[in-house]
């Protein structure tokens, strides 16, 4: 059984940083690109940022260009999101997300995590 465990959500003022963190357990972890994606209120899910599996190549979607970084630690079976200059606009659902594919598209996620919120109070 395939799951993915995502933490380090909250609340924070304006300006800050959260670190979020998605353990995998179930699947072959180095086998698979792992992401991120958001959802706010009444929003389509967007893209955040993704790894490869290998992690030789990373993307990010344009709202976390310069301010978001991810990682991924395949030993450890762990990808996080650092996320700084945090703004209110970036409050919503973050899901983590596996996915055979490269580059990574919400249509071709094999595996969700059941998210993590996050509310930027500004």
């Amino acid at each position: 059984q395939v799951q993915l465990v995502e933490s380090g959500g909250g609340l924070v003022q304006a300006g800050g940083s959260l670190r979020l963190s998605c353990a995998a357990s179930g699947l072959s972890f180095s086998s698979y690109s792992m992401g991120w994606f958001r959802q706010a209120p009444g929003k389509e899910r967007e893209f955040v940022g993704g790894r490869s599996k290998n992690g030789a190549n990373t993307a990010y979607g344009d709202s976390a260009k310069g301010r978001f970084t991810i990682s991924r630690d395949n030993a450890k079976n762990t990808v996080y999101l650092q996320t700084n200059s945090l703004k209110p606009e970036d409050t919503a659902v973050y899901y983590c997300a596996a996915t055979t594919s490269w580059p990574m598209s919400a249509f071709l996620v094999n595996y969700w995590g059941q998210g993590t919120h996050v509310t930027v109070s500004s």
